[in-house]
């Protein structure tokens, strides 16, 4: 019996924070070391970046790690390496992402050139991942194949944002100044060293993949990285016979020495050779996860309408059916009452709260909460998907920072009264603000108004021995 208590904590001491079980060793750089592991209470495979804390304050580099965690918060998307949660001790800082299974893309196209079907669909799967980074005010400045990843399924993920820029790094002159990036995928105007528009920058290094994938090797270079160079400001290259006079045409406006007339995201997304068996990559975040779906081409005003019947698919309608035995809401208290108002007024609880949300306070019941937001978003032809108590609002246009995505979940304030609180997961800022004063906030207030002996009587009676609470706080949000 000792010896089994001394074998489970052994075990339980080399559990990192107590739920990762660390495994190989999967690569290491001068910062810091990756190794493969698993959580123990799901069994799903993680990498976790381990960093040496010490060594990043002696290299000023804690800005760079903070930014880094920014960036890979922001960009989450499908064909991105997704960081699901960073932790530290005293001496190290430990990033836990999605463990890729399929290796670099480099390790592939060593063993020669793709065919064209397979470099297309990588192609389309680099642009999608980078065209929604740069809608975010993120820039790469260092895509190369041994940076794209293969998951179990062959789909391309996007990894290593060590060196990404955000938008609010750009100088006066609106360009980026700092030299970086690997020598055979660097763009002329960084060589230049006069300032650059990264996105430009991005642009030209998914050209050099393309041409690497479909040929096999570089389009510029030599064993002489000056005579590289000079290839590179030149814009030098030879596309083989065997590219098909459309892909030369792509290539030749990726690789275009002259940023201002290089191909931007939108052409190359409407460029023939790129279109072709193209498949436009919808997504939704449940539980701090990414999921996907594929659509044909890109969305239309026609698909709205396809698009909504996904809000009744058979667990959805399942979900419908079961709505009045589902358990009861999450409970608030005093505590989390606090944090939405600065005093206990119910009519004053719905606040616009810009990117944290808003909330409204309802003694509707809750499936007719659950039914009222799923008819605003029918108004503006929004996706509709359920879990229990949470609504997730997905529209189907793409904007300018992505499709908006809106959480509403519903919280129990007294048997009688809930709490919907609101939040932006996606898209633009104006677009939600717009939809929140606009669809959301008439809707649900009107919903209220409907129920109004419930909210008074809540507002007069409910929870007395916490009224002193209310009465001069501020608004921890």
């Amino acid at each position: 019996m000792a010896a089994r208590i001394q074998a489970n904590a052994n075990s339980n001491q080399a559990l990192l924070l107590g739920r990762y079980e660390i495994g190989k060793l999967l690569g290491h750089g001068t910062f810091a070391k990756v190794y493969l592991a698993r959580n123990v209470k799901t069994n799903e495979s993680v990498a976790i970046k381990v960093i040496d804390k010490e060594k990043i304050l002696k290299g000023g580099l804690i800005a760079h790690i903070k930014r880094e965690i920014s960036i890979l918060r922001r960009v989450r998307h499908p064909n991105i390496v997704q960081l699901f949660e960073v932790m530290a001790t005293k001496a190290k800082i430990y990033f836990v992402m999605e463990y890729v299974r399929g290796g670099e893309l480099f390790n592939k196209v060593a063993k020669g050139r793709l065919k064209e079907e397979v470099a297309r669909k990588y192609f389309q799967q680099l642009i999608s991942a980078v065209s929604f980074c740069h809608a975010r005010g993120v820039f790469h400045r260092d895509l190369k194949p041994e940076n794209l990843l293969l998951d179990e399924n062959g789909d391309l993920k996007v990894s290593d944002f060590g060196l990404s820029a955000v938008s609010d790094q750009i100088r006066q002159d609106g360009l980026f100044h700092t030299f970086c990036g690997t020598p055979a995928y660097v763009a002329p105007e960084v060589l230049a060293r006069k300032g650059y528009d990264a996105a430009k920058v991005d642009i030209w290094s998914c050209g050099v993949i393309l041409f690497v994938l479909m040929a096999g090797y570089l389009p510029f270079n030599d064993q002489n990285i000056m005579a590289m160079y000079k290839k590179i400001y030149k814009g030098e290259f030879r596309c083989p016979r065997w590219f098909s006079p459309e892909l030369v045409r792509l290539l030749w406006r990726l690789l275009d020495t002259n940023p201002e007339t290089r191909g931007t995201m939108p052409q190359i997304m409407e460029n023939k050779w790129f279109k072709k068996g193209f498949k436009h990559i919808k997504f939704f975040i449940e539980d701090d996860k990414v999921f996907s779906f594929e659509t044909e081409g890109q969305l239309d005003d026609a698909d709205s309408s396809s698009d909504q019947s996904l809000s009744e698919s058979e667990p959805e309608m399942e979900t419908r059916r079961r709505i009045t035995s589902l358990p009861r809401p999450a409970s608030l208290n005093a505590f989390d009452i606090i944090s939405f108002s600065p005093g206990f007024n119910l009519s004053g609880l719905f606040e616009e709260g810009g990117e944290e949300g808003a909330r409204i306070v309802s003694g509707a019941p809750v499936s007719k909460i659950i039914s009222k937001l799923e008819e605003i978003a029918k108004l503006v032809s929004f996706t509709v998907r359920k879990k229990d108590y949470r609504v997730s609002l997905e529209g189907s246009r793409e904007g300018a920072k992505g499709p908006l995505t809106i959480a509403a979940e519903i919280f129990e304030l007294t048997p009688k009264l809930v709490v919907v609180e609101v939040k932006k997961k996606g898209g633009d800022q104006g677009e939600y603000e717009e939809f929140c004063s606009k669809e959301l906030k008439p809707g649900l207030q009107m919903l209220t108004q409907e129920e109004p002996e419930i909210v008074a009587t809540a507002s007069s009676q409910s929870l007395p021995e916490h009224s002193h609470l209310f009465s001069a706080t501020s608004d921890t949000e």
